[in-house]
């Protein structure tokens, strides 16, 4: 088995959504063990920020604008990622927004916009990025999902799309499976990240005690950070999880 230090030596990883929070601490690992990172963003400007920390930390990073919601922006990020690095082996659908309100409040743009970019934004970076991955016989597929997934007040839009993924990567398991792809989904709790306080300041809360509020609530006593969500993406995305597909694992501390 492979040091950690160089699990994905000679492997190309496309993070999604990857200019801060989990998608930033998610490339920043696979680079650190090895991988060759490109770090996607809808701003380029911050997706370069982020590739050129990896790139002082002595990783191997390049950062590049996408719009997973548009079909030819993730058409344009996977041939780019193709061109330039030869291959694609590891897709982390991390992008995500937040447009909440409750059901009587929330207009339809809020609604369409939560679902283009957290559920047909990952359907559409894994159609483009799956024929890659099918001709080398070779993939891991990540996807974010949330413990909204199982109903959250306010995130009709989110939770739906969240529920969605699940479903998602399930199926593509079983489509993808026979070409050596494993598709897995992650589906954190509270993680503090610019996401999570912008909920805090939605149902009005200062973040630091929000955060205290539902640390109280966690088993072991604290919020999750964007490490730990990483850490297990990182190992999904390794060949140590080489019969590990179909599953949403459940990253919350013990919450139920």
């Amino acid at each position: 088995m492979a040091r950690v230090q160089e699990r994905f030596t000679g492997r190309v990883a496309l993070v999604t959504g990857a200019a801060q929070g989990i998608g930033a601490a998610t490339a920043e690992l696979l680079a650190e063990q090895g991988a060759a990172v490109v770090v996607a963003d809808l701003s380029g400007e911050r997706a370069s920020r982020t590739a050129a920390d990896i790139s002082a930390a002595g990783g191997r990073a390049v950062g590049m604008a996408a719009d997973v919601a548009d079909a030819d922006s993730v058409s344009a990020m996977v041939d780019r990622v193709v061109d330039e690095f030869g291959r694609l082996d590891i897709l982390v659908n991390n992008a995500g927004i937040t447009r909440d309100d409750l059901l009587h409040k929330m207009p339809r743009s809020n609604w369409d916009a939560v679902l283009a970019t957290n559920l047909t934004g990952m359907f559409l970076c894994c159609q483009a990025a799956g024929p890659h991955m099918v001709r080398e016989r070779y993939g891991k597929i990540v996807n974010l999902s949330s413990r909204s997934a199982l109903g959250n007040r306010g995130q009709v839009n989110y939770a739906a799309a969240k529920a969605g993924v699940q479903g998602l990567t399930a199926t593509l398991a079983i489509e993808l499976g026979p070409f050596n792809i494993n598709v897995n989904a992650v589906a954190p709790g509270y993680i503090a990240t610019a996401m999570t306080d912008a909920t805090a300041h939605r149902v009005g809360y200062d973040p630091a005690e929000y955060q205290r509020l539902a640390a109280e609530q966690t088993p072991l006593r604290r919020v999750g950070q964007p490490g730990d969500v990483a850490a297990v993406i990182a190992f999904l995305a390794s060949d140590e999880a080489s019969y590990v597909s179909g599953q949403t694992i459940h990253i919350n501390g013990g919450a139920r």
